[in-house]
């Protein structure tokens, strides 16, 4: 199996985008998102990436087949759900690109896909004239009862490109996990690096 992968925006990043919905429907149900995710949910999402004139959607490819694909846009176009996260940091939003998600098909991962999505996505970032990247994850309890025995959490990856945990921006978001019969409150912890 051989990646492809390509930076898509405007027409090109829309047309992929109800892959993008069922990749992250997929991908995100298991842990540590446990998302019980719809696809009008997904629809209504993912209008940000399409509306966006700065979003970009990095699209790994297995031939014609959307099998993986990250998103980012910049920061202030989600300014109604992260400004509070950032309000005491002192940054400026419009100096911030975020990297939002990145779903790859189990298949998939150990072929370098990840560190793709993150340098294609960072080279947007400086064409923008952006000053930083950040992303954000979900801090899942060390108990959890869904939590697998054999998880690794993948700080020491974001380590490794340069990014670390922003004091004190968390996010907070509900969604439905697939346990349970509503949706219930979660802390998403925000990383940075400078570009």
């Amino acid at each position: 199996m051989t990646l492809e992968f390509r930076r898509l925006t405007g027409p090109a990043l829309d047309a992929a985008l109800d892959d993008v919905a069922g990749l992250r429907i997929a991908v995100f149900r298991d842990w540590p998102y446990l998302y019980d995710g719809d696809t009008g949910y997904e629809r209504r999402y993912l209008e940000t990436y399409r509306d966006s004139p700065g979003a970009v959607l990095v699209g790994a490819f297995d031939g014609a087949r959307l099998v993986g694909a990250s998103t980012g846009t910049p920061l202030e176009d989600h300014a109604g759900d992260f400004a509070a996260a950032f309000a005491a940091t002192g940054l400026v939003l419009e100096d911030i690109f975020y990297c939002a998600e990145s779903v790859l098909l189990p298949e998939y991962r150990g072929r370098g896909a990840g560190h793709r999505f993150f340098d294609l996505r960072e080279a947007h970032a400086r064409e923008l004239g952006r000053t930083y990247c950040c992303f954000c994850g979900v801090v899942r309890p060390a108990d959890h009862p869904l939590r697998p025995a054999a998880y690794r959490p993948l700080d020491g990856f974001w380590r490794a490109r340069g990014y670390a945990p922003l004091d004190g921006a968390v996010a907070r978001f509900s969604w439905k996990d697939v346990d349970q019969p509503a949706e219930t409150e979660k802390p998403l912890q925000f990383w940075m690096r400078k570009l």
